[in-house]
């Protein structure tokens, strides 16, 4: 059981172990990805603006909800206690991290947030932590204990924040010192070993020393299969991380809603996502806590076209992300360091993203990384406002057809690959596609049909 060290204790440990344990280690083939991982969707869990109380005990609640609407991962945003140097807003930060060994007590106790965990694993979901590993709040425990050696630090000596930013709330760390990248794993390795988590969503995962996340995996060998998810989108994180971000292309489809962009600007994309590892996750999103409280919501962003993007996150590739309140059409901007609750009253779109959850479980040609399949686009005659692609994983299909403009649209397709009898989601109808099959498309409309075996 890990718990705080008086001073002197961590003095002397600092001083024997840099020479018994060094934390570069040579690359790491990532271990094969967890079963329930290759078909999963994963949940933005905001627990301070979750409820009325903001705490796990009140989320609990929601967990049978989100469990019926097909949820499998749950992403916790930062749960540890949040720093009082240089706060910012009433609460803070979540990513102004004070102490990597408890929990905010805003939130509640260790044990509502293992009971939580225990609760949501029970119904079949697995959790997962936000680390933020780049920096801490300036006075973090390790400030306090005057290891002031794991920050970088000015000409003075005085704790800074990371590079060219605002965040004047944390401290950039220093991961040159052995020390602090061994204490941080260990602080990883009890959320594994004593709380049961199954995995971890590192922030800024970039500005981080690789070969301390392939240090830090492997000193939680005994413990796979673990998931990893990178807020980053470089290839090489692949040799640790399970999924890493799609940013580049959620810019794109907010650029695609804004009409800024052509088709041919999205398979150009689609043409360098090849220089990814076939066993790498890319994770799809139409909002999540950053876009919401800094650029607005899905529907700001891209309007009446809100939908249709889900649909293409769901569907296009990768592993789709829903973020807390979007199936209760959440329409507000949460603030970010303040109190700012969800309403609840409603939730028009849980169906929705029901349906969308199912199909992206059940049908294999969108499942995940190397056990689904890539996309390929079909051919029309409609112009820039329709997108047309398909993902064939043997006998299972999926075709998805999608009319961005403001008139009636006839869509022939005209495809060998495509033939068959489909489902139509969200509906009870068949569709049986042949050589130069119609779709009648409304203005701002989709049809997605797909063969499950």
């Amino acid at each position: 059981m890990f718990t705080k060290a008086p001073f002197f204790i961590v003095m002397v440990w600092l001083w024997l172990f840099p020479f018994m344990a060094k934390t570069q280690s040579p690359t790491l083939t990532p271990p094969p990805l967890a079963d329930w991982a290759k078909n999963a969707v994963i949940y933005e869990v905001n627990i301070r603006q979750y409820t009325p109380e903001g705490t796990f005990a009140a989320f609990q609640k929601h967990l049978p909800r989100l469990q019926e609407m097909g949820v499998d991962v749950l992403w916790l945003m930062p749960i540890h206690p949040i720093g009082e140097l240089n706060r910012k807003g009433s609460l803070g930060s979540y990513y102004a991290v004070k102490d990597y060994l408890d929990v905010n007590p805003e939130f509640g106790s260790k044990q509502d947030f293992k009971a939580m965990v225990q609760q949501a694993q029970s119904l079949g979901m697995k959790v997962i932590i936000d680390w933020v590993a780049n920096h801490t709040a300036p006075d973090h425990v390790w400030a306090e204990q005057g290891l002031h050696s794991f920050y970088l630090t000015d000409s003075l000596g005085q704790l800074q924040p990371p590079g060219d930013t605002d965040w004047w709330d944390v401290a950039d760390l220093n991961f040159d010192n052995d020390s602090m990248r061994i204490l941080m794993a260990d602080a990883m390795k009890y959320w594994v070993a004593e709380m049961g988590i199954n995995g971890f969503r590192c922030d800024v995962a970039g500005w981080v020393p690789l070969d301390f996340w392939t240090y830090a995996r492997q000193h939680m060998a005994d413990y796979e299969p673990l998931f990893w998810l990178a807020e980053d989108e470089g290839v090489a994180l692949h040799q640790v991380f399970d999924m890493s971000y799609a940013w580049e292309f959620h810019h794109l489809m907010n650029k695609w809603a804004a009409r800024e962009i052509r088709q041919e600007d999205w398979k150009a994309y689609f043409e360098r996502e090849k220089a990814y590892p076939p066993h790498a996750i890319r994770m799809n999103f139409t909002s999540n806590h950053d876009e919401n409280s800094w650029n607005g919501t899905e529907m700001e962003r891209m309007g009446r076209h809100y939908e249709a993007m889900a649909i293409v996150s769901h569907t296009l590739f990768g592993m789709p992300l829903i973020y807390s309140g979007q199936e209760a059409g959440l329409q507000k901007r949460l603030r970010f360091f303040d109190k700012d609750t969800i309403d609840w009253t409603d939730l028009p779109y849980a169906p929705f993203y029901q349906e969308l959850n199912r199909l992206k479980q059940e049908n294999q040609a969108l499942w995940n990384g190397a056990y689904g399949s890539f996309p390929f686009f079909l051919s029309h005659d409609m112009g820039e406002d329709v997108v047309a692609y398909a993902r064939v994983k043997g006998k299972h299909k999926v075709v998805v057809v999608l009319n961005f403009g403001q008139d009636h649209m006839n869509v022939v397709l005209n495809d060998r690959r495509v033939k068959g009898t489909y489902q139509v989601l969200f509906s009870s109808q068949k569709q049986k596609v042949g050589k130069r099959h119609r779709i009648s498309l409304p203005p701002y409309s989709y049809q997605v049909l797909y063969i499950t075996h």
